[in-house]
């Protein structure tokens, strides 16, 4: 019988600029007296990436665009929060203002290729007012780099310890948000069952998991918002390493939308 165990990474303080992720994560591990070995997993959060990285502004140091103006007067937005958003998109999706709700809502295509509201800009968790973060500029980089040093530290198997970058996003027809994956290292993003035969016997077609983005959602359960809990920690997890894995994986294709 196999065993997942699913765990938080204690203590790690509020995140800067130039910090040493990877060097505060194993001290934290230390600490608990956890060793990472080959095919354990963490999910991170993405803002203690973009902190980390320097991926931060002030609205006060944005100067509106005409275009964000106008987008803003539409959703009753802060034009130069707007700014970033539309900075940060390769288009704009959806903007629409519900009759007698405060705020509308800016759906975009975010120039990783994610579809999202507000492009991922986001004031939560942030350390002064005013404050946005973004998405990593390479999450996937970003993963890659951080899964490189834990497999030297810890002397396991290059491409053995797996890394995912999550994001909170909402779903299309669906209440609510769950995590999911902007950033994978190692981990299959996708992991298609093509060829294979059911519990009965039929062979598989369609069925691909999304392996990365289940994981980043099971990391939601223990990391809340207001908790400070960033990293999880995945042991006992089956999953075959892929190297050449990467979030746009997960992606689909634009001429396979059939609401586009």
């Amino acid at each position: 019988m196999r065993a997942l165990t699913i765990n938080t990474i204690e203590g790690l303080p509020d995140i800067r600029e130039g910090d040493n992720l990877v060097g505060l994560i194993i001290e934290k591990l230390t600490a608990q007296r956890q060793v990472l070995c080959e095919g354990d997993v963490l999910v991170i959060a993405q803002k203690i990436i973009s902190k980390a990285e320097g991926v931060v502004c002030h609205v006060d140091d944005i100067t509106p665009t005409q275009e964000a103006i106008d987008v803003a007067e539409k959703v009753n937005k802060d034009p130069r929060k707007v700014t970033v958003i539309l900075s940060e998109s390769t288009r704009l999706v959806k903007v629409h203002k519900h009759p007698g709700a405060n705020e509308g809502v800016i759906l975009t295509e975010h120039r990783l290729g994610h579809i999202s509201a507000n492009a991922a800009v986001d004031e939560s968790n942030t350390d002064n007012p005013g404050e946005l973060i973004l998405l990593p500029k390479d999450p996937d980089a970003s993963a890659r780099e951080i899964a490189e040093s834990l497999c030297k530290y810890y002397g396991a198997p290059a491409h053995s310890i797996g890394v995912v970058i999550s994001d909170t996003f909402g779903r299309p027809w669906r209440l609510g948000q769950t995590n999911v994956a902007i950033g994978v290292a190692n981990v299959p993003a996708l992991n298609p069952l093509f060829g294979e035969c059911d519990a009965w016997g039929r062979p598989l077609k369609v069925t691909a998991p999304a392996l990365a983005d289940e994981l980043a959602a099971a990391s939601g359960l223990l990391m809340s918002k207001q908790g400070k809990c960033p990293v999880i920690l995945f042991k006992g997890l089956e999953w075959e390493s892929n190297p050449d894995s990467k979030a746009s994986d997960l992606l689909r294709p634009t001429q396979e939308d059939l609401f586009a």
